[in-house]
């Protein structure tokens, strides 16, 4: 099989080659942060002896930089550094969220979950299977990767498929399809509470609820699934031909009695669970409804959206547990939510530097004057919200090849383009959507993307000339189909002014 790594280098492996540099040569995104934080500190003291201002278009009241140098901003800088940092909008949702999905993946029943969809899909289903199971099981963070990715290459060997092709339909739909899920996971609080810190530099009082993408997400898990089976079925497979490898197909543990035990008992949890929702959203007088006003849109149930999931969670893998027997007391429950709290170490020392540059750039008035001189340059542009929408999407996407965190990136970035955006109309849920577009169809060419490396080795086992190469070439048709359809997608939504999630506008009056 002739692979992009093999003869003379192509125009695209050597352009992510050279990106792959940059992007090494960058430092930690946590000392990004810093870095950025300081360099706002010392713009506020540059503009203001400039005496930079703008005027508020919904106000009228003329904005000026406040200086951080001086001694007022040194102080708030000391005082409030703590409170920066707890206060942080999506601290809190992640820690909250990862607690009852460590349960759910400690306990073995998200694993054993994605087997049982796997496993049991029909031969002429397989693909769309595994494509559907990758971005459904981006609910519980990187399980899809270290589970889904080599288990769905096995499975194809198995049949007697190429299994890089197998490996590339499981990372299109994990990776290639990150954003899209029927259910919440713990990037939807993530990125929204940064959307909500950096919308509230226009609205102070501005809240997103973490739902707030849901229809356009949940609707796109299909589009992107049936993209990615067409991809791999028309363009992968053709392109790989037979496999010729020495790797032996290796015989797929079926489910023992004790997880399928468990399953039940997870289904049972979760059907009780949802029947006391209901009950609590179906009547006019529930008791999830807003007692004020029986909104659905506003209760407590779609406020505490974060709350459900770690409850769900938690009781499903803890019911799960304990009919597959792998929690034998509470002391195993704790060691799930501990471990995954674990894998959050590097990412609250993220949280940190970025909660102070978000605070900075809101305390200086900064990213209120870039804004709205950014949008009267915009504005003066002429483009209406299809083209400023698909233009966000690929600069996103390109922006993603550099820089492989999701929230490391969008904390740059909403600061600047939301305000920026809300000044033309448009909701911060849009921009936010357009966002998880581009970021999410460029992850799986991204050399930057945490699991790419781990992606090369699993291809490596099949394919000794293997690299980088290999796998961008395989996986560049995906990006291509998942940003014509999802920018597609987007156009209609924008079109017929559909809402992206519960109580989330397309656009917002200003």
């Amino acid at each position: 099989m002739e692979t992009a790594a093999s003869g003379d280098r192509t125009l695209v492996a050597r352009f992510l080659s050279a990106v792959e540099r940059i992007g090494n040569a960058l430092p930690h995104p946590a000392t990004l942060f810093g870095i950025f934080a300081l360099i706002i500190v010392i713009l506020s003291w540059v503009f203001s002896l400039f005496d930079l201002s703008a005027i508020n278009p919904a106000t009228g009241e003329v904005i000026r930089p406040v200086n951080l140098l001086s001694q007022e901003g040194l102080h708030r800088i000391l005082m409030e550094m703590i409170t920066n940092f707890t206060g942080f909008a999506p601290l809190g949702t992640v820690l909250v969220a990862m607690l009852g999905i460590g349960v759910a993946e400690g306990s073995g029943l998200i694993g054993t979950g994605l087997r049982l969809l796997v496993l049991s899909a029909p031969k002429h289903l397989l693909t769309f299977v595994i494509v559907m199971a990758g971005v459904l099981s981006n609910t519980a963070s990187e399980v899809g990767y270290v589970l889904l990715v080599p288990l769905s290459a096995i499975i194809f060997l198995a049949v007697g498929r190429h299994p890089i092709a197998g490996l590339a339909a499981a990372f299109a739909g994990v990776s290639g399809g990150y954003s899209a899920n029927l259910l919440l996971g713990t990037i939807d609080p993530l990125l929204a509470g940064l959307s909500e810190e950096a919308a509230r530099i226009i609205d102070p009082n501005y809240l997103v609820n973490p739902a707030c993408n849901y229809y356009f997400m949940a609707v796109s898990t299909f589009f992107v699934a049936g993209v990615g089976t067409w991809v791999t079925e028309k363009v992968v497979v053709p392109r790989l031909g037979k496999f010729e490898g020495d790797v032996k197909a290796e015989e797929i543990r079926t489910l023992t009695d004790d997880e399928k035990r468990g399953l039940w008992y997870a289904l049972i949890a979760t059907l009780v669970l949802t029947a006391i929702v209901l009950w609590g959203l179906i009547p006019a007088d529930g008791f999830l409804r807003e007692p004020e006003t029986g909104s659905v849109l506003r209760s407590p149930f779609m406020r505490g959206i974060v709350a459900f999931i770690f409850i769900s969670a938690s009781i499903a893998g803890i019911a799960y547990g304990i009919g597959a027997k792998t929690l034998r007391n509470d002391t195993d429950v704790m060691k799930g939510m501990g471990k995954s709290m674990e894998t959050l170490g590097i990412y609250m020392v993220l949280v940190f530097f970025a909660a102070q540059f978000v605070a900075y750039f809101k305390w200086t008035n900064l990213g209120l004057i870039f804004a709205i001189e950014g949008a009267e340059i915009l504005k003066a542009s002429g483009l209406g919200p299809i083209p400023l929408m698909i233009a966000f999407i690929f600069l996103s996407a390109l922006i993603n090849l550099s820089m492989g965190s999701a929230s490391a990136k969008w904390a740059i970035m909403a600061p600047v383009f939301i305000p920026m955006f809300m000044l033309l109309g448009y909701s911060p849920e849009l921009v936010q959507a357009a966002y998880r577009v581009g970021d999410s169809a460029t992850n799986i060419i991204s050399p930057m993307m945490s699991y790419f490396a781990l992606i090369v080795a699993f291809v490596e086992r099949y394919d000794k000339k293997a690299g980088i190469g290999t796998v961008v070439a395989t996986m560049l048709p995906y990006t291509i189909a998942f940003l014509v359809v999802w920018i597609i997608l987007l156009v209609v939504w924008l079109i017929f002014d559909i809402p992206l999630g519960p109580g989330a506008p397309m656009f917002i009056d200003v």
